[in-house]
C-alpha cells in the first residue's frame, strides 16, 4: 500500500485484483465497506470492468478525468465494492500515474489520503497521521497549494448528475438570473461543504471541501474562504449561512465583526441552488429529499414538499415527523428508526413482532428504546426521508448499522426490480404524508425485492399525488436523496421535464450556490 502524490494530494494505492491488499487497507483505513475508486490505464481496461455507455465513456476520456460511477461487471475481488453492483472509475491524469499503470497493467486502488471526514493529505506533515496505513510514499518536489479531491460523477438517463464537485471542475462560475445588491458570502451547511462568493450576476462556487467535523476540516475550510477571497480580492457585505445553530458554517458566520447575516433554510437553499443553475426566474414546485436539515419550526426536516421563489417559500407538505431514537445514533443505526416507526404504528406490541428489526436489538434494549420513545427522551422529530430509507433497510432486514453515509440507499438499489410496477399505501392529508400504512405493508412482504421495489414505486407515487395540485408550476428536486440512480430514474421517467441537479451536487455540496440566491 503506498501513498502516491498526485496534484490535488496523495492517494493510498494498491493492487485492485490482490483481495489481501485491499483487506489490509479496508482494515488500516477503517473503512469496512465503502466503496474505492480504481484507477485504470485506458480505456479499454475500463471496458473490462463496466459497462460503459457513450456518455460515461466521454466523461471517462474528458480533460478533467472524474472518477465515473458506472454498472461493474463484478471481474474484480468482492471487497472493492462490498455488497453492490457498481464501480467508480477513473484514468489517469498526471505523468506519474500514467507511468505506474503502463508498469503495472492492472487497475489500482486509488483512494483520497485523508483521515476519515477529513481533509485530503497535501504534504508530509499532514500524511504522518496515516503511517500505519501505508507501507512507503512515493512522493514529487511540486508543492500542492489547494489539496483538490478528486470530481465524482455519474450518467443517469443520459443525464450528467455532480457527485462532488472538484479537480477539474472548480472553481465554477455561476450566473445569477438577477443582480444582488450586496456583494455575499455563502457559507453553505456542515456536511459535503462548499463555500459561494456572488457579486453582481455571478457566483463562484469552491471546490468540494468535505464535512466539518473535526478541526482540521474547518481550518482547511476557512483556507478555502480565504483563497476566494485573495483570488477576486472580495470582501463581503453580507453572509448567508444555514439556520443550524450549532453547524460549524453557521459558527464561522459569527465569527466576522461588522458584516450584514442573513440565515437560509436548508431545503429553501437546496431548491435555490437548482433554480440558479437552470436559471428559472419565477416560483417553482420543490421536493427536497435529504438525510436531515434544521426546519424553520425547530425540528429535523428532509421529506419536505416547497413552493419557492427568490424571496422565500411555503411549505406546503411533508412525511409525518417520526423520532429519531438516540438522536445522532439514529444516523449511523437504521434499527433505532425502524423501531420508531413500529412504535408509532403498534405502541409497545411492536416489540413481540418477529422481524428484522426487532431481532437486533435484546429485550432490554427495546424496553428503554420504548420509553424513550414514549417521553420523547433524546428522541428529536423528524421528517426525513433519507432516515426513511434506512428504517426501510432494517425492515426488510438488510442493513441495521451503517458504516457510511448513504450505504442504505446503495442497498436498495441493489434490489429494485423493473417489472414490480405496484406500490404501498399511504396517507396524504391537510399536508402531512402519513407513512404507517407503508410501514404496516411492508413488514408483512416475504420478498425483499418486492418490498424495496413496492418502496421506491410508492416515493414516486408520494410525489405525483402532491404535485397534481401545483402542476402548473415547474417540478424542482434536490438534496442527497436523489443521488440514488434508482429514484432519479424513476421520478425522470415520470416527469421527464424535472429540473434536476447536474451541474451542482445534489447533496449539501450546492447549498452554498442557493444560499446566496435567496434576496429576503
Amino acid at each position: 500500500i503506498l501513498a502516491l502524490k498526485g496534484v490535488g494530494g496523495y492517494h493510498l494505492v494498491c493492487d485492485a485484483t490482490n483481495s489481501e491488499a485491499i483487506a489490509k487497507l479496508r482494515e488500516r483505513k477503517e473503512r469496512p465497506t465503502k466503496p474505492f475508486a480504481l484507477m485504470v490505464k485506458d480505456i479499454k481496461m475500463a471496458k473490462e470492468l463496466a459497462n460503459i455507455s457513450k456518455k460515461e465513456e466521454e466523461l471517462l476520456t474528458s480533460k478533467e478525468r472524474p472518477i465515473v460511477i458506472l454498472n461493474s461487471l463484478q471481474t474484480l475481488p468482492s471487497l472493492v465494492a462490498p455488497n453492490i453492483s457498481k464501480i467508480g472509475l477513473f484514468l489517469p491524469y498526471t505523468p506519474l500515474h500514467l507511468l505506474i499503470l503502463k508498469e503495472l497493467n492492472c487497475p489500482i486502488v486509488a483512494t483520497s489520503a485523508n483521515v476519515t471526514d477529513e481533509p485530503i493529505c497535501t504534504n508530509i506533515e499532514s500524511l504522518e497521521k496515516l503511517q500505519n496505513v501505508y507501507n512507503g510514499v512515493l512522493e514529487h518536489n511540486r508543492e500542492i497549494v489547494n489539496g483538490c479531491d478528486d470530481s465524482v460523477l455519474m450518467v443517469v438517463k443520459d443525464r450528467v448528475i455532480t457527485l462532488r464537485r472538484a479537480r477539474g471542475y472548480t472553481p465554477i462560475s455561476i450566473k445569477l438570473p438577477f443582480k444582488l445588491e450586496q456583494k455575499t458570502l455563502a457559507l453553505g451547511a456542515n456536511q459535503k461543504s462548499t463555500v459561494a462568493i456572488g457579486f453582481d450576476k455571478e457566483v463562484i462556487l469552491s471546490p468540494h471541501i468535505g464535512d466539518l467535523d473535526s478541526i482540521g476540516s474547518v481550518e482547511y475550510y476557512k483556507k478555502n474562504i480565504e483563497t476566494l477571497f485573495r483570488i477576486y480580492n472580495f470582501k463581503p457585505e453580507l453572509i448567508a449561512h444555514d439556520l443550524h445553530p450549532n453547524y460549524e458554517s453557521t459558527k464561522v458566520a459569527k465569527e466576522f465583526e461588522d458584516v450584514e447575516l442573513k440565515e437560509v433554510q436548508h431545503h429553501f437553499a437546496h431548491i435555490l441552488g437548482v433554480m440558479v443553475e437552470h436559471s428559472i426566474p419565477s416560483k417553482v414546485f420543490g421536493v427536497a429529499f435529504d438525510g436531515t436539515g434544521l426546519g424553520s419550526d425547530g425540528n429535523l426536516w428532509g421529506g419536505e414538499f416547497l413552493l419557492c421563489d427568490y424571496k422565500g417559500f411555503k411549505r406546503v407538505a411533508h412525511i409525518e415527523y417520526f423520532k429519531l431514537l438516540g438522536g445522532e445514533k439514529a444516523i449511523k443505526e437504521p434499527r433505532r428508526v425502524a423501531l420508531s416507526l413500529l412504535f408509532d404504528c403498534f405502541g409497545k406490541n411492536a416489540i413481540n413482532l418477529n422481524i428484522p428489526t426487532i431481532k437486533a436489538f435484546s429485550q432490554t434494549e427495546l424496553n428503554a428504546l420504548y420509553i424513550a420513545w414514549q417521553k420523547g427522551l433524546n428522541a428529536p422529530l423528524s421528517s426525513s426521508s433519507g432516515r426513511l430509507f434506512d428504517a426501510i433497510a432494517s425492515l426488510v432486514g438488510i442493513n441495521q448499522i451503517v458504516s457510511y453515509e448513504g450505504e442504505s440507499g446503495l442497498m436498495l438499489e441493489e434490489l429494485y426490480n423493473r417489472d414490480e410496477k405496484s406500490s404501498y399505501p399511504f396517507e396524504y392529508k391537510d399536508g402531512k404524508i402519513d407513512i404507517r400504512p407503508l410501514v404496516k405493508a411492508i413488514i408483512k412482504e416475504n420478498s425483499k425485492s418486492k418490498a424495496v421495489s413496492k418502496f421506491f414505486n410508492t416515493l414516486i407515487e408520494i410525489i405525483a399525488t402532491i404535485y397534481k395540485d401545483y402542476s402548473h408550476l415547474p417540478l424542482v428536486v434536490s438534496g442527497g436523496v436523489f443521488q440514488n440512480r434508482v429514484l432519479l430514474e424513476l421520478l425522470l421517467e415520470r416527469f421527464p421535464n424535472a429540473y434536476i441537479p447536474s451541474q451542482i451536487p445534489p447533496n449539501d455540496g450546492g447549498i452554498a450556490l442557493g444560499q446566496t440566491a435567496f434576496l429576503n
